[in-house]
């Protein structure tokens, strides 16, 4: 199916999809976007197949064409829009709409900067990721210590470690250092609401890396989705770690918010912690910043538990993007929000 000028457009307040299909291979077409559209079947012209949508409340659109070929579905991308952006699960097409803007420091000059490979083996079994800093860091000179949940994922897909590199480089924040730490094979199982991984990393990891860097401050702790709920949830664990939390679209699932979760495997572990979280207070106030996509499933759960956080007198800020749930707005919610989250922390 070439590219022709039958092409996928915004138009006006609409938003066009188009595909072409010249010798009708396709039986039916439907698209798949990360944010809520009006409708998702195309419907065949002489051209090939079209789906006019009004535009939806996103500032850009990452979605795929499910094709029926005889028997058989495939999924592509658009071939008539060049726009790619990398994901676990593959590439994606992404349309911006009118007024979108990628940040500015994507194109910004950086800090040199060095990452080696890190693993321990913990009381929870192997753990793993990389060790990001400045160039110039020896690791006798003291440093505040960043620690990212689904850290290589967040630094490759949500751009983290180049973010901090061209916000230390134009003096933004401070210089500091990074572990990108990964989840392993068995990610639902560590990070929904796991005392044995939290007690690992709090007990373990942290320790280790005091032994093996010099560390200035109380570590910050970020996480996105899943990882930003085990985030919380090791802060509240075990008070007084951390000197404070970046989370970025927790899965902080609720009967009331998010009926449409309630066959994951670990529902009766992730809502029986976040019921703790409106029951009690938390026995320590630190500095925590909650940022969502207003368009993705989890922005009424993650709404709910800043303006609760707030109300019961924490030190808490609130951000959202006009997108859904993804490593680009994940990226794009990091300036100024996690900017703020560290001079709050370590000042």
């Amino acid at each position: 199916m070439p590219t022709t000028t039958y092409a996928t457009a915004v138009e006006a307040d609409r938003v066009v999809f188009r595909l072409p299909d010249p010798h009708g291979e396709a039986n039916s077409v439907r698209l798949w976007s990360e944010v809520p559209v009006a409708h998702t079947a195309f419907t065949r012209d002489s051209h090939g197949w079209e789906l006019s949508i009004p535009r939806p409340g996103a500032h850009r659109i990452e979605y795929l064409f499910k094709l029926a070929i005889g028997d058989d579905t495939v999924t592509v991308t658009d071939p008539t829009n060049p726009l790619r952006v990398e994901g676990v699960f593959g590439d994606h097409s992404w349309l911006p709409m009118p007024g979108y803007a990628e940040p500015a420091w994507l194109t910004a000059p950086q800090l040199e900067t060095t990452s080696q490979h890190w693993e321990l083996s913990t009381s929870d079994g192997h753990l793993s990721g990389a060790l990001w800093a400045p160039a110039d860091a020896h690791p006798s000179t003291a440093l505040p210590l960043l620690i990212c949940h689904d850290g290589t994922q967040m630094a490759h897909y949500g751009r983290l470690t180049d973010f901090l590199a061209a916000s230390i480089a134009s003096h933004t924040i401070t210089p500091l250092r990074v572990l990108l730490l990964d989840p392993g094979p068995h990610r639902h199982a560590r990070y929904a609401a796991n005392p044995h991984y939290a007690k690992a990393l709090v007990t373990e990891v942290i320790p280790v890396l005091t032994r093996q860097l010099a560390v200035q401050d109380k570590p910050v702790l970020m996480g996105q989705s899943l990882g930003a709920l085990a985030a919380l949830y090791a802060a509240r664990r075990y008070p007084g770690s951390f000197a404070g939390l970046f989370l970025q679209s927790g899965s902080f699932f609720t009967p009331e918010f998010d009926q449409q979760e309630a066959g994951y495997s670990h529902w009766a572990e992730v809502t029986g912690f976040t019921s703790t979280l409106y029951r009690a207070d938390p026995s320590e106030q630190i500095p925590i910043s909650i940022v969502c996509g207003s368009e993705e499933e989890n922005i009424g759960n993650n709404r709910a538990l800043a303006a609760h956080l707030a109300a019961r007198g924490g030190d808490l800020e609130w951000g959202e993007v006009p997108d859904g749930h993804t490593w680009t707005t994940w990226r794009d919610l990091l300036d100024p929000h996690l900017t703020r989250l560290l001079r709050r922390a370590w000042t």
